[in-house]
């Protein structure tokens, strides 16, 4: 495959469109989903130019399993959640509907009806504030981690 360097998250990555972000590292950088399936839908790209999981080096890999791990963390802690979904896939045919590798961060509860995947735009006020309850977790965990 031929990585798309005007891919959105592309975009993204360069700063040329905007993002609501959560979370960023020399390698990863987490924000949330446009179009979330949930409340607290967010988004962990690697900064690595790969279409899929399968391009990504095995250290840009590990990057996003780490970035993702702690991601989900926040967001379940968040959102009070007893579930957290994981979605990574892999090309057209297994629903990436965006040409760089990405990991969803979905939360969840039992018997909760999911938002079709990319197709609602969701009120930007409404991102902010979910972003900031993310971010919040975040550095309360960075606090405890020392």
């Amino acid at each position: 495959m031929s990585y798309d360097p005007l891919n959105v998250f592309a975009r993204i990555l360069r700063h040329e469109l905007p993002c609501e972000r959560i979370y960023e590292d020399e390698h990863t950088l987490a924000f949330m989903d446009l179009m979330p399936q949930s409340d607290g839908h967010a988004l962990v790209i690697s900064r690595e130019a790969a279409e899929t999981l399968l391009e990504l080096s095995a250290d840009g890999a590990a990057a996003c399993i780490r970035a993702t791990q702690r991601v989900a963390a926040a967001v379940q802690s968040a959102f009070a959640v007893p579930g957290i979904l994981i979605v990574q896939a892999n090309g057209a045919a297994a629903g990436q509907t965006v040409p760089h590798v990405h990991f969803h961060v979905i939360p969840r509860r039992a018997g909760e009806q999911l938002r079709p995947h990319a197709a609602v735009k969701a009120d930007p006020a409404q991102l902010r504030a979910n972003a900031q309850r993310i971010r919040h977790c975040l550095a309360d965990s960075a606090g405890a981690a020392r």
